[in-house]
């Protein structure tokens, strides 16, 4: 596996790059983080083609990245790491919140958003449920993406190579529900559901949770109402 899962997993330190074009920032998150049990801070760039030169060399397993770079705007530097190293996993740092930036966000392949101003825990468990491959996006923000992004079904090798218990577990991730909720639905242990996720996000070629729910909805293999 790629994924930042497996690294937490492994119970191995999980190395993290910084980007911001302001050093105030960049220290500030790298102070937050460099605190947390389990969490490295790898490096720091204060622009766009510093931050791929500095992914390729260091292959972290997430990127917390400001969107407004001077070079380059965070959605492209998301695209450029996410070609080169698709194991890593990006949260991009906004200062609005809004339904159609986070469809471009998604659709760019970050794992997740964070609002500037966001507090030290909001920041903190939304890096460590990345890493841990849990669940991220709000609900109500899934639903809203899925009225956008909804696609007729197409039948792919992909889609024909996830199991019936796998697709049940893909539909709900893209609702949101943690791996707690998935096995109090499907009753499963949380055990059985962290396989399975793990099975889906290889057999759908990502490199985490949010993305299997980009990729499904792309696929037309979600639905926006509940099992």
């Amino acid at each position: 596996m790629t994924h930042g899962a497996v690294a937490m997993q492994r119970s191995r330190v999980a190395n993290v790059v910084v980007v911001d074009d302001h050093d105030l920032a960049r220290a500030g998150l790298r102070s937050l983080l460099s605190g947390e049990r389990g969490i490295q801070v790898v490096g720091e760039a204060a622009s766009g083609k510093e931050a791929l030169s500095l992914c390729r060399r260091k292959r972290p397993d997430l990127v917390l990245m400001d969107v407004k770079m001077p070079d380059m705007s965070g959605l492209a530097v998301t695209r450029a790491i996410k070609f080169d190293s698709p194991g890593t996993s990006v949260i991009l740092l906004t200062a609005y919140e809004s339904a159609d930036y986070l469809v471009e966000a998604l659709q760019a392949g970050a794992a997740g958003y964070l609002l500037k101003g966001a507090s030290k825990s909001e920041i903190v468990t939304t890096v460590r449920r990345v890493l841990a491959g849990d669940a991220v996006l709000r609900p109500d923000l899934v639903l809203d993406l899925l009225r956008r992004m909804s696609a007729p079904p197409v039948e792919t090798q992909i889609t024909t190579q996830l199991t019936s218990r796998e697709q049940d577990v893909l539909r709900l991730i893209v609702l949101g529900h943690t791996n707690r909720e998935i096995a109090d639905t499907l009753s499963l242990t949380v055990s059985t559901v962290k396989t399975h996720v793990e099975h889906v996000i290889r057999k759908l070629d990502v490199s985490d949770r949010t993305q299997a729910a980009v990729r499904a909805i792309e696929l037309g293999l979600a639905s926006a109402s509940p099992m």
